[in-house]
């Protein structure tokens, strides 16, 4: 991990401050965890949850919620697995792309 990886996890600490204590190792989860081109987290909920010592019903529940948010976003579906993603609220990203008049 670099320095602008660092940063970034620091101020993802910050932002998440609000949040319960589940929903902030799951949102730092999805930070941290290998991602595909896309960002995505290509890993079930239930090995999600195994790697953080949660039930996958806790799990699920807890990441609706950070859903709901809007810190998580759905990535991709495989016949009825979701995979998720961080949103450009939790990047600090802005995926605004400014429209331009045709000439």
């Amino acid at each position: 991990m670099n320095g602008d990886d660092k940063r970034k996890m620091l101020q993802l600490f910050q932002d998440t401050a609000g949040m319960t204590a589940n929903q902030r190792l799951i949102v730092m989860l999805y930070a941290m965890h290998p991602t595909d081109r896309a960002g995505t987290v290509v890993e079930t909920a239930a090995e999600l949850a195994k790697l953080l010592g949660m039930s996958p019903t806790v799990f699920s529940r807890t990441r609706r919620q950070i859903i709901k948010a809007g810190w998580l976003e759905e990535s991709e579906r495989l016949a009825h697995i979701s995979y998720y993603r961080l949103s450009p609220k939790a990047t600090g990203e802005s995926v605004v792309v400014e429209l331009r008049r045709a000439t």
